[in-house]
């Protein structure tokens, strides 16, 4: 596997296709990354399966890296791990509005997976997931004054 998690095309997966990626991976690094997404990357890749999940060199913090947004574009499916605080990242919830509008726009393929969250907390903003939506309507509220 190369140093950045970023895997290329391989023959066997999507070099005659329009795509560069089989899937994406969405998820809260500090909930999942050493646990169960690194065991879903590692069992996607062991089967020719070409994904991309974020690398933890890109810098945190102001804008999503556009490499993000462009792999979205890039991918027929898109895996979103919600876990407890999916919501609180910023970062995530810029993917999760880009994965659906390729939804909307394009047919891409969206999976959820609920990863020790309630889907009925996540769907009606309730909970840990409704406190986060709450605590970034706020910061956008002052960020708007």
């Amino acid at each position: 596997m190369a140093s950045r998690s970023i895997q290329r095309p391989s023959s066997s997966s999507t070099s005659h296709s329009r795509w560069s990626y089989d899937v994406f991976l969405s998820f809260r690094s500090e909930d999942t990354r050493r646990s169960f997404t690194d065991h879903l990357y590692s069992a996607l890749i062991r089967n020719n399966i070409n994904t991309f999940r974020d690398d933890e060199e890109f810098p945190r913090g102001g804008e999503i890296a556009p490499e993000l947004l462009k792999a979205i574009e890039e991918s027929r499916i898109a895996i979103i791990v919600f876990s407890k605080t999916y919501a609180h990242s910023k970062w995530c919830l810029e993917e999760l509005v880009k994965i659906m509008k390729s939804k909307e726009e394009r047919k891409l393929t969206v999976i959820p997976i609920f990863y020790h969250v309630d889907p009925s907390k996540v769907r009606n903003q309730t909970g840990i997931c409704g406190e986060a939506f709450t605590g970034h309507e706020e910061n956008a509220d002052e960020e708007r004054k």
